[in-house]
């Protein structure tokens, strides 16, 4: 069986390693405690293809140390227990962790200790933010460096070493510059996703010339490396929103193109809902309404012809007001809540006890609705709205609160209905 061209191709030593220069140039931090012969435990994160378990392997030949592969997923306490006992008959063993970040508690109890005590040098791979998804008692165990996608540059260089190494193309073939281009393009910084398209394009090209329509031909979707993790999803998700809240239209509409690759349409919507109420708020109340609208549309004639209505309405969204009075007075009183919980006035319960029928709630009282002191005493005096945006509507919105403001509310309902 002949392996892919992207397995064959792998680096064997630092100095074959492209792109990653922060890491592996000539002042990088990895070349520099190779130099030393020595590792650390750590953490490599970044997008697919950038090379981050062939750092990890390059590490352990480079340091002339066992090793072995665990998947996080897969792997099991008896494939841990046999990586243990071969770090304790070589003094120690570097284990290369993919999908790091899926560690389970179980498999982390059982890790921790030799990684504490250095018989097991940890690398772990992920493409998920180690911030957010790493367990922070192996986070603090490791050195955390990230992986940046290759440039251009990287991606033709090593599409070059690939047409002519023994290993790879083996100088059979020849590329065209508006080839070379469109697979750098396409690719969005994944060598791996560069050599595929090489080697099918290879394969399948009618001579030994490797042209621009052959890659057309043979590849039919730009590599979306957003897509590689659950972070980079949330991220696009993150960008479309403050696009939208920055009132830029060209870079949401850039955005939801992007994210409509995942076919993800219900995170789409619930993203943009989210907006109406949150950014727009009270500058634009009837925004929300018709959110809810274009994404049930949008629902309802699914994709591709759903990033119409989707990116009409983002349009509508990124050009109105905004405001986010009603969002801050929200968290506010959220953040409040949460710190201090206050007796409320006992005439607001369903069925107040002890009061007499002339201090309870009247519900036929409409007149003195207004004067009421709804606010445990405590809170009496709080103020969530400390500002009003210009626009009209919150104009109107602020003059009825001031009028209200005018009413002195009181918790004597015996004298109030007086």
């Amino acid at each position: 069986m002949k392996e892919p061209l992207a397995y064959r191709l792998r680096p064997e030593t630092i100095d074959d390693i492209l792109g990653q220069k922060d890491l592996v140039g000539e002042n990088g931090i990895i070349r520099r405690c190779l130099e030393k012969q020595t590792i650390f435990s750590c953490i490599f994160f970044g997008p697919p293809g950038t090379g981050k378990t062939t750092m990890a392997r390059v590490i352990a030949n480079e340091l002339h140390k066992p090793y072995r592969q665990f998947n996080a997923v897969t792997g099991n306490k008896k494939d841990l227990d046999q990586i243990f006992a071969e770090a304790k008959l070589s003094g120690q063993l570097i284990m290369i962790c993919d999908e790091v970040h899926r560690l389970n508690k179980d498999k982390q109890d059982l890790l921790l200790p030799h990684v504490e005590d250095g018989s097991v040098i940890l690398i772990g791979a992920t493409t998920a933010n180690p911030y957010h998804s790493i367990n922070p008692a192996i986070r603090s165990r490791c050195h955390l460096f990230e992986f940046k996608p290759l440039n251009d540059e990287d991606i033709k260089e090593g599409i070059r070493k690939a047409l002519q190494s023994e290993k790879g193309l083996n100088g059979e073939y020849t590329i065209e510059d508006d080839a070379l281009k469109l697979i750098c393009d396409t690719v969005n910084g994944d060598i791996r996703w560069a050599l595929n398209i090489l080697e099918i394009s290879a394969v399948l090209s009618p001579d030994k010339v490797i042209t621009k329509q052959t890659v057309q031909e043979n590849c039919h979707h730009v590599s979306n490396r957003s897509f590689g993790s659950e972070d980079g999803h949330y991220d696009l998700l993150s960008a479309l929103q403050k696009s939208i809240r920055g009132s830029d239209p060209n870079a949401a509409l850039y955005y939801l193109s992007l994210l409509v690759q995942s076919g993800d349409i219900e995170a789409i919507s619930r993203r943009l809902l989210v907006i109406a109420y949150e950014d727009v708020g009270l500058a634009n109340p009837a925004l929300a309404a018709r959110t809810w609208n274009a994404c049930q549309a949008a629902e309802q004639v699914g994709f591709p012809e759903a990033i119409i209505p989707l990116g009409m309405h983002i349009i509508d969204l990124c050009l109105s007001p905004k405001s986010r009075t009603a969002t801050d007075a929200v968290h506010k009183a959220f953040s409040i809540a949460e710190s201090k919980v206050c007796e409320m006035p006992k005439y607001l319960k369903l069925t107040p006890v002890g009061l007499a029928k002339e201090e309870q709630y009247s519900y036929e009282r409409y007149d003195c609705f207004h004067k009421i002191q709804y606010l445990p005493d405590e809170l009496k005096d709080l103020d969530l709205f400390p500002s009003f945006n210009p626009n009209r509507y919150e104009q109107q919105l602020k003059q009825i609160y001031e009028e209200l403001k005018q009413n002195k509310r009181t918790n004597d309902l015996k004298n109030l209905y007086r």
